[in-house]
C-alpha cells in the first residue's frame, strides 16, 4: 500500500484527486460470498477494496429483555485482529471496534430489519437471541460500511436452528427455516476532507478526515427510508453537506442492496 501524509491528502483533496484515482462519490468494488462459515447459523465474506471482514451468526435461547418481554434480541461484536493492521492490538475491545459494533448494531435495528416479535416462543421466558460477529481479516479503512454489508449478508444467509422435542435447539444441523427479516439496512459512509464530501474513504483518507458521517438507509415500496445516522470527526458539517450527504446515501445504498440482494 501507498503511504502518503495526510497533509498531502488533503492538498489532493483541494485539487479534486485521491489517492486511488476515484471520484468523490465513488465506492470501492464490493464483493461477498456468503456461506462462508460452515459452523455458523448464517455467514459472508465481504470485501470492500482491499478492506476483508467474515461475518458470523449464532442464535441462542434465552430469556427476553424485561421492557420488551416479547421480542428477541441481538448482539453485534467487532473484533479488530491483530494481524490486520500494525494499529490493531490484542486485548479487550477498544474505542474504535465498540463504535463499529454500536453503529452496525443501531442500522439494523433501527432499519426494522429483523421482526424480533417473530423470534418470541414464549412471551417474557423464552426468545431466540442472535449473535452477530464480524471479525476484521484486513483493514484498509471504512470498516463501518464493510462489517455492515457483511452483517446484513450474514443475517440474510441464516438459517434458525431448529428445536427437539424438549424444545432446544438442534445444531448438529442446519436449521429449515429463514430468519425473520424485511428490507435490507445498509449503512454507507462520508467524510469531509478539505471541505470535500468523499464517499467511502480508504484508510489513509480516513487519518487525513475532519468529519465523518455515517447514513443508514433501508428501502420499502421503492421509497428509500433513512434508519440512523452516526457522527465523528472533530470538526461538523454544514446543513448542505448534510442533504449532499444524504442524497448520496440514497443512491448507493439502492446499489449496494442490489448487490447484498444478488449475493
Amino acid at each position: 500500500m501507498i503511504t502518503m501524509d495526510k497533509d498531502l491528502i488533503k492538498e489532493m483533496a483541494k485539487n479534486e484527486k485521491r489517492i486511488d484515482n476515484r471520484k468523490f462519490d465513488e465506492f470501492r468494488k464490493i464483493t461477498i460470498e456468503p456461506g462462508y462459515i460452515s459452523s455458523a447459523e448464517g455467514s459472508a465474506h465481504v470485501c470492500l477494496g482491499d478492506t476483508e471482514v467474515v461475518a458470523g451468526v449464532k442464535m441462542d435461547l434465552g430469556e427476553p429483555y424485561p421492557d420488551i418481554p416479547e421480542q428477541g434480541t441481538m448482539m453485534v461484536a467487532v473484533e479488530f485482529v491483530p494481524l490486520a493492521s500494525p494499529e490493531f492490538e490484542s486485548g479487550p475491545p477498544r474505542e474504535n471496534s465498540i463504535e463499529v459494533s454500536r453503529v452496525v448494531d443501531r442500522a439494523i435495528r433501527e432499519s426494522k430489519m429483523i421482526d424480533f416479535e417473530k423470534l418470541c416462543i414464549i412471551p417474557g421466558e423464552k426468545v431466540w437471541t442472535i449473535f452477530i460477529d464480524i471479525d476484521v481479516i484486513n483493514n484498509d479503512g471504512n470498516l463501518i460500511d464493510a462489517c455492515g454489508i457483511a452483517a446484513v449478508s450474514a443475517l440474510m444467509n441464516a438459517k434458525m436452528p431448529d428445536l427437539d422435542e424438549e424444545g432446544k435447539p438442534i445444531y448438529e444441523r442446519k436449521g429449515s427455516r429463514p430468519l425473520p427479516l424485511n428490507e435490507v439496512a445498509v449503512s454507507t459512509t462520508f467524510v469531509k476532507i478539505s471541505d470535500k464530501i468523499i464517499a467511502d474513504p480508504n484508510m489513509q483518507e480516513e487519518e487525513a478526515l475532519e468529519a465523518r458521517l455515517t447514513v443508514g438507509t433501508t428501502e420499502k415500496d421503492g421509497k428509500v427510508m433513512l434508519a440512523s445516522m452516526q457522527k465523528g470527526g472533530s470538526c461538523g458539517f454544514t446543513l448542505e453537506e448534510i442533504e449532499t450527504i444524504i442524497g448520496m446515501a440514497e443512491e448507493h445504498g439502492k446499489e449496494i442492496r442490489k448487490t447484498v440482494q444478488m449475493s
